[in-house]
């Protein structure tokens, strides 16, 4: 137990799950049993509006309806920002990067309107206005990435009689998957705050956020409660799952990092 409260320190990984669960459990006792003014339902309520909309309001369809969307979306982002990001290399298209991450501050909602007239589908709609708010995401994040590339490093691989672009391809493109794979992950959150608006804008193709909407709008507090757990649950798999795959894939990347949030 005193791992648990000393600096830097390491507990065995069932030690810290046992303490991730007491707490997630706490915290929800505490929220269902001194929530004021009867703020939230209660936890009964929310299992079984859960169960109804898994049962009658197709809430497993809708949900797969919005990951595939969300998840080609963030395939053709990450190709996108990785295409700008490495483009940087060159003086030549650093501005292209440089706007594109200032881009991030434009909202979406007026967004859409040119997205529409661009585009001829409600689907391509979709799909172009989640793939415009990852893209300047990402491009942030990577080209941060790119920035920590040291002298040192570079002068390395020159040293070694590789050519700039070989010392470029060494030292940034390929050593710096890993961290590259950490950006998307942190990223893919960005994909599922968005998605509920557009699904509400475009509602043709359902999918989680049409269903949440109409919870909301008619003020069933216990079915906005469990779909929000249930995006909360999904996006955490997800995470796990880009964890897992840093992991396999580049096992010398845990050396750097104690935890991953």
């Amino acid at each position: 137990m005193k791992t648990l409260f000393s600096p830097n320190a390491q507990p065995r990984p069932l030690i810290f799950t046992t303490m991730v669960v007491a707490q997630v459990a706490l915290l929800l006792l505490l929220l269902w049993l001194f929530y004021p003014m009867q703020l939230f339902p209660s936890l009964g309520e929310v299992v079984r509006s859960l169960g109804d909309l898994i049962t009658t309001q197709g809430l497993i369809p809708e949900l797969w309806a919005s990951m595939t969307t969300a998840i080609e979306a963030l395939a053709v982002a990450t190709v996108l920002a990785l295409g700008i990001s490495y483009l940087t290399a060159l003086p030549f298209f650093r501005p292209i990067a440089y706007a594109a991450s200032k881009m991030r501050y434009l909202t979406l909602t007026g967004l859409t309107f040119f997205m529409a007239l661009m585009v001829s589908s409600g689907h391509q709609v979709k799909l172009s206005v989640l793939i415009f708010g990852a893209t300047v995401y990402l491009v942030t994040g990577m080209t941060s990435v790119i920035l920590t590339t040291t002298q040192e490093e570079m002068d390395h691989a020159r040293t070694l009689g590789m050519s700039e672009w070989r010392s470029f391809y060494e030292v940034v493109v390929l050593g710096k998957l890993d961290e590259m794979l950490e950006v998307v992950r942190q990223n893919f959150a960005i994909i599922w705050t968005m998605i509920t608006l557009v699904e509400t804008l475009y509602q043709s193709e359902g999918g989680i956020g049409l269903l949440l909407y109409k919870q909301n709008r008619y003020l069933h507090l216990d079915g906005v409660l469990a779909i929000q757990l249930v995006i909360l649950a999904t996006g955490a798999a997800q995470d796990y799952v880009f964890v897992l795959l840093r992991r396999v894939f580049f096992p010398y990347s845990a050396l750097g990092s104690s935890a991953d949030f």
